[in-house]
């Protein structure tokens, strides 16, 4: 599968064709093009920042990153990124894929919501974090010719209303367990959404427990 990108191919290994073909049967269009510009976003930005990764890994990463907010892959009460992290975690399990690899896969999605630490972490870690930062808030846009970014979106449309209609699928797939998304970004995804939703407050917990003083 030749994506026609500047700079970038997208994995064709049994291993990948499998990831992909999951993925597609999981997610709408509009998530699975943007896993798709996730990975060309993190790759590339690879390429110019010297940061080598395994491809297949990373693309695997990218694929799985929002796979937990799917009906396929969601659980009842964890985070999606653990939902997500975890479905990763076992798909790379069946292909004798090393642990260390895949504690690294599984890191990289868990963290990709929370600010600040990614960055700090392996160049896996940072490159996933850095794709999502890019298509998602537009962090890093620089990174990219013209040419590049027109490519990107003309492989991977994002369609119509992206802005909008990826607060409100990211939403859904968390609306059901409200409490999963306290100490991340997402919590602000559920106020937009949820005229009812209550975020925690640190403080708050810290005052309201048992403890004496």
């Amino acid at each position: 599968m030749r994506s026609g990108i500047e700079g970038l191919k997208i994995p064709g290994s049994q291993m990948a064709r499998s990831a992909r073909k999951a993925i597609r049967e999981a997610e709408s269009d509009l998530l699975y093009n943007h896993s798709h510009r996730v990975f060309a976003y993190g790759w590339l930005s690879g390429v110019r920042l010297g940061l080598m990764v395994d491809r297949e890994l990373l693309y695997v990463c990218s694929l799985f990153h929002r796979a937990g907010v799917t009906d396929t892959y969601r659980s009842a009460t964890l985070r999606f990124e653990i939902d997500g992290a975890n479905a990763a975690c076992r798909f790379l399990q069946s292909y004798d894929v090393g642990g260390d690899h895949i504690q690294e896969v599984w890191d990289a999605i868990a963290l990709h919501t929370t600010p600040g630490i990614a960055m700090h972490k392996s160049p896996l870690v940072a490159l996933l974090s850095r794709g999502v930062e890019v298509d998602m808030i537009g962090l890093h846009m620089d990174d990219f010719t013209d040419q590049q970014k027109a490519e990107v979106i003309g492989t991977y449309s994002r369609g119509e209303r992206f802005k909008e209609r990826i607060i409100e699928v990211l939403g859904e797939g968390m609306l059901k367990k409200p409490e999963t998304v306290f100490g991340t970004v997402n919590a602000d995804i559920l106020e937009r959404l949820d005229p009812d939703y209550r975020r925690k407050n640190f403080c708050g917990l810290i005052l309201g427990s048992p403890w004496p003083d």
